[in-house]
């Protein structure tokens, strides 16, 4: 994160504003949703229907087109970053104390391998988590103004995630980070034999084997957990309908709210991931350099 902030600083607050005006309007279009079930449906006002439906479709258009922006930002600032690291390697290459050629030739491979991602994890560095956690954050608040019981649903759906998601994921973790270096071992195998060994070739294997077990297990729980919530919203909120308590188009806001949360929460997930393993392949890019001074944007 300190490369981060060195290389990309003042795009980083770009980003979070792009990311604010994303999740800013992440729970406009439930509240659309809300009026058009129970105001407008109800009623029978043709005119505020369309209307509705017109401001529905433009608050997507403008939420899709500050994605796009904010999409295109990231990946101006992702490839910058990577551009940095590359100009390293070249003037690594022109620096006349450096090691011999073999062994500079198979640092910069191994650098170079690992520029890409590295730098594709600059442009979403700060504005993935903000964007993320802006939608839980937006979401949650607006349906827990529309019915309080919410907010337990909401616990009941984060809540156990938060107990058995941390543990897997680093899990995951430690099998990217030991895969990663023996992965490099089998790159050092083929420059001095030609080949690398077997016991390598099959440490990479079962290393991606644990890894995609423990990744699909949580997939699986945050799945039923969201399913499960889906269920109590579905059953809850028809009971509170027919017993007039809610409206209907509460429910639909609530069960669509239930749906915003599911891919923002996954997303904040998959982006630990890629920080954890992208933090030791920056520690063994900087180790390849000997550590020197790395260029900036």
């Amino acid at each position: 994160m300190g490369y981060v902030l060195r290389c990309s600083g003042r795009h980083q607050i770009g980003l979070a504003l792009l990311s604010a005006g994303v999740f800013g309007l992440s729970s406009v279009p439930l509240e659309i949703q809300r009026r058009i079930v129970n105001d407008a449906i109800t009623s029978g006002a043709t005119r505020t229907i369309i209307w509705l439906a017109i401001a529905y479709a433009a608050v997507a258009l403008l939420e899709q087109v500050l994605k796009l922006a904010l999409n295109v930002y990231r990946g101006w600032v992702s490839e910058d970053a990577v551009r940095a690291l590359r100009r390293t390697l070249r003037d690594m290459g022109h620096d006349p104390h450096a090691e011999g050629d073999d062994e500079t030739g198979t640092h910069a491979a191994m650098a170079v391998a690992e520029a890409e991602p590295i730098g594709g994890f600059v442009g979403m560095a700060i504005s993935e988590p903000l964007l993320q956690i802006g939608i839980l954050a937006s979401v949650i608040g607006y349906m827990a103004y529309l019915e309080p019981w919410t907010l337990l649903l909401s616990a009941g759906f984060l809540g156990p995630q938060l107990l058995f998601v941390p543990p897997m994921q680093r899990a995951i973790n430690r099998s990217a980070s030991e895969r990663i270096r023996t992965i490099r071992r089998v790159g050092g195998d083929i420059v001095e034999t030609g080949v690398p060994e077997e016991k390598r070739i099959e440490r990479v294997f079962s290393l991606n084997m644990r890894i995609y077990k423990v990744k699909f297990s949580m997939n699986l729980g945050m799945n039923f957990m969201y399913h499960l919530a889906i269920a109590v919203a579905l059953g809850v909120g028809g009971l509170f309908a027919v017993e007039h308590r809610i409206q209907v188009g509460t429910v639909v806001a609530v069960v669509s709210g239930l749906g915003k949360l599911n891919d923002p929460w996954g997303d904040l997930v998959n982006w630990g991931r890629e920080l954890s393993v992208d933090a030791v392949k920056y520690r063994l890019f900087a180790d390849a350099l000997r550590h020197r001074a790395l260029a900036t944007a």
